[in-house]
């Protein structure tokens, strides 16, 4: 004969089993499909300073400014397995010092609810465009793109790049003198 606790337990077995049957449904449904919108990203300034550094060496770095477009509609990304998504302006450059460099230079959280047509003009950085080294000044091989998370309900986290060609813009020549005060 059964106990209640037996019984209770064989109920709530019997619901995890069912909950993460209809978990990796959710999963399964949604894990194919194709997570790409058009984006149209450009530069309308960019600027470079030479600044110290704030570590101990105090060496002075290039630091940029740019003030840049981003126009593209992300309600395809939406689906019922999205929570919200994770966007991202990234820059990719090359130095003498570093093959490969990779700043994130903006960000946004986008909830279900907001608006999915994104239209920003003369949006500046969120973040410090810091160099370590004089690697930005004349620099002509800068690009933008932007990237995104999808965090959904169940499943894996996808990490994807818009479907554009990167965005390339060039640094100046001269550094941009810091105003005096």
């Amino acid at each position: 004969m059964n106990t209640f606790l037996s019984r209770l337990n064989t109920v709530f077995a019997f619901t995890l089993t069912v909950l993460a049957g209809l978990t990796f449904l959710c999963f399964i449904s949604t894990v194919f499909l194709d997570y790409q919108v058009k984006v149209d990203i450009s530069t309308q300034k960019a600027l470079v300073r030479h600044v110290p550094d704030f570590s101990v060496s105090r060496e002075k770095n290039d630091l940029g400014f740019i003030t840049f477009d981003l126009k593209t509609d992300i309600l395809l990304l939406f689906n019922w397995n999205t929570k919200q998504l994770f966007i991202y302006v990234t820059a990719e450059y090359e130095t003498q010092t570093n093959k490969f460099n990779q700043v994130v230079v903006w960000d946004k959280i986008i909830l279900r609810s907001d608006n999915s047509q994104l239209n920003y003009q003369g949006m500046n950085t969120k973040y410090y465009f810091f160099d370590d080294g004089s690697g930005l000044k004349g620099n002509r091989n800068i690009s933008l793109h932007l990237s995104w998370n999808v965090i959904p309900t169940a499943g894996i986290l996808p990490l994807i790049s818009g479907s554009q060609d990167k965005f390339k813009f060039n640094f100046p020549d001269a550094y941009t003198p810091i105003r005096q005060q």
